[in-house]
C-alpha cells in the first residue's frame, strides 16, 4: 500500500536529484509537513539502502529509514514541519559496508492549518477564516461538492480567503493547505458550508406619475424578500419585507428616479445577493400656456407649455390628428388650414412612458382670403370696393393703394368700403379678413384704372447744359404725350408714346416753361395741365488771368456770363492733389498752394439748376519750394560755408547773409556755397531765393547765424622782474569774452585764463631764454574756444631785457 501511495505522489512532486559515485542518484518526489519520499537508482552488489534525514539548522536528532536491496523508493517519516533536511542515501553490502552514497537538501512543508469558520456572502463564493501557520508563504483553499462531482483549489495569500466560481445555495466541503518552497501540507480538517441564494431579478415599471411597480421571479430556496428604495438625491430609505413577488410603491414624486435594491433570505436566515435597479416615474401632466398661429408662407400653430420634471420629450396633438415632438417647451404643428376651429393638448414622455394628456386648448386659424372682389364707380371720383362674406371673420381691412404709392385703409365689419378715386391713376385693391388668430396670409389684388388725367409727377431734369429731360408716370388711357418748352416766342415740340422726352439745343442760362399734355383718340388732349418752369445750366466761364499775390497765394480772374446769383468754382488739379476756390464774382484766390507744383486750372459755373460745362483750362505753376534745412558753418574768421537741402521745383539758388554791416551773396545751381567778407562777432540773418527754370522765385528766411568772436590784436609778451611772463592784447569784439592764453615753448608749455574784460594774463616762467608760440583766443558761450586765432612766436631772453621778440613768417620786428 505504501508503494502505491508513493506512485501517486510521484505524479505531483519532483524536487531534486543528486548523483554520487557508481552513478547512484537520489531524488525527492514528495514532501509533506512530516515526511519525505525519495527515489534512487539501484547499485549492483547492494543488499540494503539506508536513508538519513538530518536537520540543518535544528538541534533535533536525525531520522533513519532502511530498505532492502531490491527497493528503489522509500519514505522517511516523523520529520518536523517547515524544516530544511539533508537527505543522505547509502548503498551497503551484507557486511553493512557503504558501497556508494548520495545526498540532497529539501525542506518539509509547513504545518497543517486549522479552519475557524466558513461562511458565504455572495451566491458564488464562500469565505474561509483559518489559523495561519509558521513558514507558510501562501495557502490553498479546496472546495468539494458532497457528491464528488465538483473539485476546486484556489491559492490565497492570507486569512481569510475566498473561493469563487461556486453555485448558489449549494453545500461544499472546504479544507485548507499551507504552502512553502518545499511543498504543501496535508489538508486541514474539513468543514461544510453552503452558499447563499441569488438576488431576485427585479423588473420595474411606472404606470402613473406617482407609482412604481416592482416584480420578480421567485428565487429558489428563498423564504422572503427585502426591498430598499431610495429617491435620487435623497438619503432617506424605505425598507419593505415581503413573501410576494410583486410590490407597488405609491405616493411618489412625478418624473423622479428611484433606485430599488432587492435581496432574498433563505431558511437559515441568511441574506443573499443584492441587485439594484433604478426606475423613473412618469412625468407630470404639462400645462398648455399659449397657442399661437405662426406667421409665414405656410400656416401653422406654435404650442407653448410649462416643462415638467423628469420629462425627456413632449408631443403636441391636435383634434384633427396632427402632432409635433420636441425636447423644448414649445413646438410647431404644420401645416394648418385657414378658417379652422380645433384644439390641442400636450403629453410629456420619459423612459417610464407618457404622462396624462393636458387639458385641451382651443384655437382657430387665420380666416381664408376673400375670393371675389370688385370696384363700383357710380359717379366720377366716387368708388367703392365690394367683396363676398368669409366665415369665422370678426372684421375686414380693405387696402386701396394708388400707383404713386398713396395708400388708404378701411376697417369695417361690412362687405363694402368707399374711397375717392382720382383720374389718371390705377388703384390696387385688396381685402384682408381678421379674427382672433390674425389675418389671412394673402389676399387677391384687384386693379382698377380711372380715366386719363394730367400727369401729377412730371419731373424736368437737366441732363446736360443745354438739354432738359422730362419724365412722368404713365397715365392710364393716354396714347400720346406732347411736350413743349416755351421761351418768349420760341416753342419746341416733342411728341412720343413713351413717358419721357428730351428737349435739346436750348440756350444756356435761360428759363423755359415745360408742359406735358396727355392725349388719346377718344378724349383728345388735356390742355389744362399745369406747365413746369425749369432753367438750363449756366454758361461756361473763361479764365482771364492768374497772378501770384504771396509765396503760396494766387488770384484767378474769370468772365461772368451768367446771372448775379451764379456760383463759380475754380479747380486747381495737380499730379497728386486738388484745390477748390469758390466765388460769386469775377475773381477767386487760392491760398496755401504747395510750392514747386504745376496745376491745371479750370472754372465751372453752378446754380440751383446745375453746373456749366468747364471752361478752357490754363496751367498754373507755383513758386519753387524753399529748402527745408540750411546749415551755415564758419570756415575761417571771415569765410563761411552754406549748405542746404534741395527744394522741389528749384533749379538755382541765391544764398544771402545779411547784417547791419552789409550782406554777402552767392548764386549757384548747387546745394552749397562758400561765402567770404564775413565780419567776426556779428549776428547775420539767413535768406535764400529759390528760382525755378521758368523764373518763378520764392523768398525763404531761416534762423539767424552768429559768427565767432573776433581774435584779439596787439598781442605782446613781456618778461617781468619776478621772472614771470605777461601776455598782453587788445580785444577786437564789442562784447567782452573770457580769453585763453596758451604758450608752447621748447622746454615747457603754459596755459592761463583771463576773465571777461581783462587784457593780460601772467604766467610764472620756469626757465629763461626760451622761444614761445603764443595763441590768445576768446572763449565763447558753453566754453567753446575760437579756433581761428593765429599763433605768434616770441624769443624771451634771460634777465637784462624786458621785451620779447616777435617772429613772423613775413617779417621780424622787435616791439
Amino acid at each position: 500500500m505504501g508503494l502505491h501511495r508513493i506512485k501517486l505522489l510521484l505524479l505531483f512532486t519532483f524536487t531534486g536529484v543528486c548523483t554520487a559515485q557508481n552513478d547512484i542518484t537520489l531524488s525527492v518526489f514528495t514532501v509533506t509537513s512530516k515526511s519525505m519520499t525519495v527515489q534512487w537508482s539501484g547499485h549492483s552488489g547492494a543488499s540494503s539502502y539506508k536513508i538519513t534525514a538530518t536537520p540543518k539548522n535544528s538541534p533535533e536528532q536525525p531520522v533513519f529509514a532502511q530498505f532492502s536491496g531490491n527497493t528503489v523508493m522509500g519514505s522517511v517519516n516523523s520529520l518536523s514541519p517547515n524544516t530544511v533536511y539533508t537527505m543522505q542515501l547509502e548503498a551497503m553490502d551484507n557486511a553493512l559496508n557503504v558501497l556508494s552514497s548520495a545526498e540532497t537538501v529539501e525542506t518539509t512543508a509547513p504545518d497543517v492549518p486549522s479552519i475557524d469558520q466558513a461562511y458565504s456572502k455572495t451566491s458564488d463564493s464562500i469565505t474561509v477564516e483559518f489559523v495561519r501557520v509558521s513558514g507558510a508563504t501562501s495557502y490553498i483553499l479546496r472546495a468539494e461538492s458532497k457528491t464528488g462531482d465538483f473539485f476546486l483549489e484556489m491559492a490565497v495569500t492570507d486569512s481569510p480567503g475566498t473561493v469563487v466560481g461556486l453555485q448558489p445555495y449549494t453545500d461544499y466541503i472546504l479544507s485548507v493547505m499551507s504552502v512553502n518552497s518545499g511543498g504543501r501540507s496535508q489538508p486541514s480538517y474539513p468543514i461544510e458550508a453552503r452558499t447563499v441564494v441569488i438576488a431576485p431579478k427585479l423588473n420595474t415599471s411606472s404606470a402613473s406619475n406617482d407609482s412604481i411597480l416592482v416584480t420578480w421571479s421567485p428565487v429558489e430556496h428563498a423564504i422572503f424578500y427585502k426591498l430598499i428604495m431610495i429617491r435620487e438625491g435623497s438619503s432617506t430609505r424605505l425598507v419593505l419585507n415581503t413573501t410576494d413577488t410583486t410590490m407597488k410603491f405609491d405616493n411618489l414624486e412625478s418624473g423622479t428616479s428611484y433606485c430599488i435594491k432587492g435581496m432574498a433570505w433563505d431558511a437559515e436566515g441568511r441574506i443573499g445577493d443584492d441587485l439594484t435597479v433604478c426606475q423613473i416615474t412618469r412625468p407630470q401632466t404639462p400645462d398648455v400656456t399659449h397657442v399661437q398661429v405662426t406667421p409665414g408662407r405656410s400656416l401653422g400653430i406654435a404650442v407653448y407649455w410649462m416643462m415638467v420634471q423628469g420629462a425627456t420629450s413632449y408631443m403636441g396633438l391636435t383634434s384633427n390628428g396632427q402632432n409635433c415632438s420636441t425636447k423644448d417647451s414649445y413646438c410647431y404643428i404644420l401645416p394648418q388650414e385657414c378658417g379652422q376651429n380645433h384644439s390641442v393638448y400636450v403629453i410629456a414622455y420619459n423612459k417610464a412612458g407618457p404622462s396624462s394628456p393636458s387639458l385641451p386648448a382651443a384655437y382657430i386659424t387665420y380666416p381664408c382670403p376673400t375670393e371675389n372682389i370688385w370696384v363700383e364707380e357710380p359717379t366720377a371720383g366716387n368708388c367703392s370696393v365690394v367683396w363676398e362674406n368669409v366665415p369665422l371673420v370678426d372684421y375686414y381691412v380693405a387696402f386701396i393703394k394708388r400707383d404713386d404709392g398713396t395708400e388708404k385703409s378701411c376697417n369695417t365689419t361690412k362687405t363694402t368700403c368707399q374711397f375717392f378715386c382720382m383720374c389718371g391713376y390705377t388703384y390696387l385693391t385688396s381685402v384682408f379678413p381678421y379674427n382672433q388668430a390674425g389675418t389671412s396670409l394673402f389676399a387677391h389684388v384687384l386693379n382698377y384704372t380711372t380715366i386719363p388725367c394730367c400727369p401729377q409727377d412730371v419731373t424736368v431734369k437737366l441732363v446736360s447744359t443745354e438739354t432738359l429731360e422730362v419724365m412722368w408716370s404713365p397715365v392710364k388711357g393716354a396714347e400720346l404725350y406732347e411736350t413743349t418748352a416755351a421761351h418768349t416766342n420760341n416753342v419746341l415740340h416733342c411728341n412720343d408714346t413713351s413717358p419721357v422726352c428730351a428737349l435739346s439745343d436750348l440756350s444756356c442760362n435761360t428759363p423755359y416753361s415745360v408742359t406735358v399734355t396727355p392725349c388719346s383718340e377718344l378724349r383728345g388732349c388735356n390742355n389744362t395741365c399745369t406747365p413746369h418752369k425749369h432753367e438750363t445750366a449756366p454758361c461756361a466761364p473763361e479764365i482771364l488771368d492768374m497772378t501770384q499775390t504771396t509765396n503760396s497765394s494766387y488770384r484767378v480772374l474769370i468772365t461772368t456770363p451768367n446771372s448775379p446769383s451764379t456760383n463759380y468754382t475754380i479747380t486747381a488739379t495737380g499730379r497728386y492733389d486738388k484745390y477748390l476756390c469758390q466765388s460769386i464774382n469775377n475773381s477767386c484766390e487760392f491760398t496755401k498752394l504747395p510750392c514747386g507744383s504745376i496745376y491745371e486750372v479750370i472754372a465751372v459755373a453752378s446754380t440751383a439748376v446745375g453746373k456749366s460745362l468747364p471752361g478752357y483750362s490754363k496751367t498754373l505753376e507755383t513758386g519753387p519750394c524753399c529748402p527745408s534745412t540750411v546749415n551755415v558753418t564758419q570756415v575761417t574768421q571771415a569765410m563761411t560755408n552754406v549748405t542746404w537741402s534741395p527744394g522741389t521745383g528749384a533749379r538755382s539758388y541765391i544764398a544771402i547773409l545779411r547784417s547791419p554791416h552789409g550782406e554777402a551773396k552767392c548764386h549757384t545751381l548747387d546745394s552749397h556755397c562758400l561765402m567770404g567778407c564775413i565780419t567776426c562777432g556779428t549776428n547775420y540773418s539767413v535768406y535764400m531765393d529759390a528760382i525755378s527754370s521758368t523764373g518763378h522765385k520764392s523768398l525763404c528766411q531761416y534762423q539767424g547765424f552768429s559768427t565767432s568772436a573776433c581774435c584779439p590784436t596787439g598781442v605782446k609778451l613781456y618778461r617781468r622782474t619776478n621772472n614771470s611772463l605777461r601776455v598782453y592784447w587788445r580785444s577786437s569784439s564789442p562784447q567782452a569774452y573770457n580769453h585763453t592764453v596758451e604758450l608752447y615753448g621748447t622746454g615747457a608749455n603754459y596755459t592761463c585764463f583771463a576773465a571777461a574784460g581783462s587784457m593780460y594774463c601772467d604766467i610764472q616762467e620756469g626757465t629763461c631764454g626760451d622761444v614761445y608760440r603764443v595763441v590768445v583766443a576768446p572763449v565763447e558761450k558753453y566754453g567753446v574756444k575760437v579756433t581761428f586765432c593765429l599763433p605768434r612766436t616770441y624769443s624771451v631772453p634771460c634777465p637784462g631785457s624786458n621785451a620779447g621778440m616777435v617772429i613772423s613768417r613775413r617779417r621780424r620786428s622787435v616791439k
